[in-house]
């Protein structure tokens, strides 16, 4: 069944059905009827050689923005792609002629709604960097501040989601004359919509720009810019102008002047903080987004492409990168099959085999060739290859840890990205136990236990009531009545050790609001020994628990 073309899109539908004969999909492309829109030209080079993967990366490139934007975020999808088209597209190049200024200057007086000379002291006519979506003005508001100005390209917006349109009519076709069993083409395209449309919306920008700066304001060696709210649209981001070169440009004496060890050190603890503890991360670290400043710090640029973790995955990551870090390859496949998400042929113990080989392989590499960003996208690969998907922001999170491998030598050939984790850990663990403990968590807790300790005098009495009226009725099946006995010991000394914590905890709440000169680690002393108290005793409860629930029940001698 041919795809229903439209005049507007006949382009887009040519460019396509090329890419698709080109590199191997041309049995889709005549299924859909896209075959007959390519002229004689472009079906005879689809068919001369096979392609090299360069030439992928080159040919988006010609194309267009969208088409390359297509080309970089496929350059994170190992479940659709080779290695070496994976490698060529993440090299992928944006960079383009800019536009007039004349344009530029429409552009943001339009959007601004005020008269250029109004808004900028000074604004320089030349761009300090063009890409396919926008290009960047050096710049000085009234007031002196030195910024950078982001413009988008005119007209792109409407182009983009002409593309996206084409791309998702041709999307449902192969869909329809693929095989089944893997993610449906529609669903990826629809990925690269959204990612594509936030993108376009520097309001979005700057919201990230505001968020991450607050994220790393402890670290003092990382500069994040702030955005001027008052000079953002979704069409033009305006922030702080940052001064400095980027890590791949700085001269030999330069590295030798910083302190690359201790730079490479604390950016690798900011990601990890924003990965495992914020859930939030800037997903494109590649050495051009990140500068050295004059004051010999690092700035982090560019923050189009962010991406969000839930807490459960966090956990599973946490697990899954310790365990790649130390070379366990049953726990990183464990984590990785609990983490995605299984298809029909999916082969688990072929996963399992190949997954251990590629951790394992890295467990005795040097330093130079520990590189856990590219295990953890190898390891994507294999899922994808055996039939496990996992979620993108695993495969986001490889290629931002590879970033962060390339930028961490770069300052300092001998750092080690997997001490670094392993270093990190306990503080890690240590700020998610305290990021649990929120006052919005804290307040659910004591209302749960309020509520346990609203309902249990009621529920007591009813018990007791059906004790006293030989009312209470325990179903038992060939049961020994002393083990029964000593259970209901137990039940009942567990639930009143249950309520002494529940007080406690309760207590030692109500103590948090008392003023004292008594005080341990800043906090109200006798709340504190009640909350330690309640640790004390929750630990001691769980492991009496497991201590008895592992003993094998005693069994009482026939007679």
């Amino acid at each position: 069944m041919a795809i229903s073309l439209k005049p507007a899109h006949l382009k887009r539908y040519k460019d396509i059905a090329w890419l698709l004969v080109k590199y191997g999909r041309g049995d889709l492309a005549s299924r859909a009827g896209l075959h007959e829109d390519l002229t004689e030209e472009q079906r005879l080079s689809s068919g001369e050689r096979a392609p090299k993967a360069e030439e992928l990366a080159a040919d988006l490139e010609r194309l267009g923005p969208s088409f390359v934007k297509i080309g970089q975020l496929l350059s994170i999808r190992s479940d659709l792609l080779s290695p070496p088209y994976l490698e060529a597209l993440s090299r992928l190049q944006d960079s383009v002629e800019p536009f007039a200024f004349g344009e530029v200057e429409r552009i943001v007086t339009s959007e601004l709604e005020v008269r250029f000379s109004k808004a900028f002291a000074d604004f320089e006519t030349e761009p300090v960097a063009a890409a396919s979506l926008g290009q960047v003005h050096r710049a000085r508001l009234r007031d002196g501040r030195p910024v950078a100005v982001k413009v988008q390209r005119p007209g792109i917006r409407d182009q983009v989601l002409e593309d996206l349109e084409a791309f998702a009519e041709v999307a449902e076709i192969v869909d329809r004359h693929a095989e089944s069993g893997g993610q449906p083409l529609a669903e990826t395209v629809e990925e690269f919509r959204k990612a594509l449309l936030a993108e376009l919306d520097y309001r979005q920008e700057a919201s990230h720009l505001h968020a991450l700066g607050e994220s790393l304001a402890e670290f003092e060696r990382i500069v994040v810019p702030s955005p001027v709210e008052d000079y953002t649209t979704s069409r033009v981001l305006t922030m702080d102008y940052v001064r400095g070169r980027k890590v791949t440009a700085l001269s030999p004496l330069v590295r030798m002047e910083l302190d690359g060890h201790a730079l490479a050190e604390e950016l690798f603890r900011a990601y990890l903080k924003q990965i495992l503890i914020d859930g939030f991360f800037h997903a494109d670290p590649h050495p051009g987004n990140v500068f050295v400043t004059e004051d010999r710090r690092l700035a982090l640029l560019d923050l189009g492409m962010m991406a969000r973790i839930s807490p459960r995955v966090q956990e599973r990551l946490l697990k899954l990168l310790l365990a790649v870090s130390e070379g366990r390859s049953d726990e990183a496949s464990g984590e990785a099959i609990e983490i995605g998400r299984k298809r029909e042929r999916f082969d688990e113990k072929e996963f399992r085999r190949r997954s251990a080989d590629l951790v394992g392989a890295y467990q005795h590499a040097t330093v130079g060739e520990l590189q856990v960003g590219k295990v953890i996208l190898e390891l994507s690969r294999v899922s994808g290859e055996t039939g496990l998907i996992l979620p993108t922001e695993l495969t986001l999170l490889g290629k931002t840890l590879l970033h962060l491998d390339e930028v961490g030598r770069t300052l300092d050939p001998s750092f080690d990205p997997n001490a670094s984790v392993r270093r990190n850990t306990a503080e890690l663990l240590q700020k998610r136990m305290w990021k649990s403990v929120s006052p919005g968590n804290l307040a659910s807790a004591l209302l749960e236990t309020r509520e346990f300790v609203q309902k249990l005098p009621g529920r007591v009495n009813k018990l007791f009531d059906l004790v006293a009226g030989n009312q209470l009725r325990v179903r038992v099946d060939a049961i020994d009545e002393k083990q029964l006995i000593e259970g209901l010991h137990k039940i009942a000394n567990r639930v009143a050790l249950g309520l002494v914590l529940a007080a406690l905890i309760v207590g030692a709440a109500l103590l948090m609001q008392v003023p004292t000169s008594f005080r341990i680690l800043g906090y109200p002393g006798l709340a504190i020994l009640f909350f330690f108290a309640a640790a004390a005793g929750g630990i001691a409860l769980v492991v009496s628990i497991v201590v008895s629930d592992r003993r094998p029940p005693r069994r009482r001698p026939p007679g």
